[in-house]
């Protein structure tokens, strides 16, 4: 059961798939769901994603992708935007970390991409999560 925040149960599934280093983590799909997973891949947080057929409902599977030694890729998930406080900013208040690897997913009027992609299509939206 998802509840009323179906980005914060993926995270959360994610997280908990990485302390006990599973390969692969399923959850339920949705066009949001899909759309953070293709930023994780860009980003190359993920192995990769696949969108299994099902009923009743389709599946996300997430191939989680391990350093060297079993250290995960992802190292911190942290959502930003709830159901209770959304966080809107616009282009200019958009995050853009220049040296460190932490990565903002921004939700926008053109899709879900990182803040440094809407920041250069000028584009501000809801800062839904960090990850690095």
């Amino acid at each position: 059961m998802e509840g009323t925040d179906p980005v914060a149960d993926m995270l959360t599934r994610v997280r908990n798939a990485l302390m006990v280093r599973h390969e692969t983590v399923g959850l339920p799909a949705s066009r949001l769901k899909i759309a953070v997973a293709r930023v994780l891949k860009q980003e190359g947080f993920i192995d990769d994603y696949q969108v299994l057929k099902g009923v009743p409902q389709r599946t996300l599977k997430l191939t989680l992708k391990y350093g060297d030694g079993k250290a995960p890729a992802i190292l911190h998930l942290e959502r930003v935007s709830k159901p209770g406080r959304r966080v809107y900013l616009s282009r200019d208040k958009l995050p853009r970390p220049q040296r460190d690897l932490r990565v903002a997913v921004v939700s926008t009027s053109k899709g879900v991409m990182t803040s440094r992609e809407a920041w250069r299509l000028n584009l501000g939206g809801e800062l839904m999560c960090y990850v690095w």
